[in-house]
C-alpha cells in the first residue's frame, strides 16, 4: 500500500515549487544552477555564555532536494554556498552549531537553507 502522507508531501512539494518560488541561482565553487525557491525566515535563540540569549533570524530558501544539482549530482547544502535573488546575495550560514538546512519535510523532499544576506551581485 503506498505512504498516502508521503504523496501528499510530494503533492505540496510540486504546489509550492510551481506556485510559491521563483528562480535564484544557487552557487558552489564556481558552480552555478538556477532553481525555484520559496523565501521563508528562522528565528534562531542562541545562549550568549553569559547567561543571555542572542535572537539571530535568518532569510531561508525552501528547494526542492531532487532539483539541488551542481555540475550533474546532487548535492546537500553547505557553509558559505552563495544564493542570488534579485541583486542581493546571500550566504549559506547559521549561528553556532546550528546546522545550515535541515528537511522541511518528514521525507528530506524539500530543503530548508539558513542565510544571512552578505552583499550585492
Amino acid at each position: 500500500m503506498a505512504d498516502l502522507l508521503q504523496q501528499g508531501a510530494e503533492w505540496l512539494g510540486r504546489m509550492r515549487r510551481d506556485h510559491l518560488s521563483h528562480l535564484v541561482t544557487y552557487s558552489r565553487d564556481g558552480a552555478e544552477l538556477q532553481i525555484a525557491a520559496t523565501v521563508g525566515s528562522t528565528t534562531f535563540e542562541v545562549d550568549d555564555g553569559y547567561g543571555g540569549v542572542e535572537k539571530w533570524q535568518s532569510r531561508d530558501y525552501l528547494v526542492t532536494a531532487a532539483d539541488l544539482a551542481l555540475g550533474g549530482v546532487l548535492v546537500q547544502p553547505q557553509r558559505g554556498d552563495r544564493i542570488s535573488d534579485g541583486g542581493q546575495v546571500y550566504e549559506v550560514m547559521a549561528p553556532g552549531k546550528e546546522d545550515v538546512c535541515r528537511p522541511a519535510d518528514n521525507y528530506g523532499l524539500t530543503w530548508r537553507i539558513h542565510t544571512k544576506r552578505i552583499g550585492t551581485d
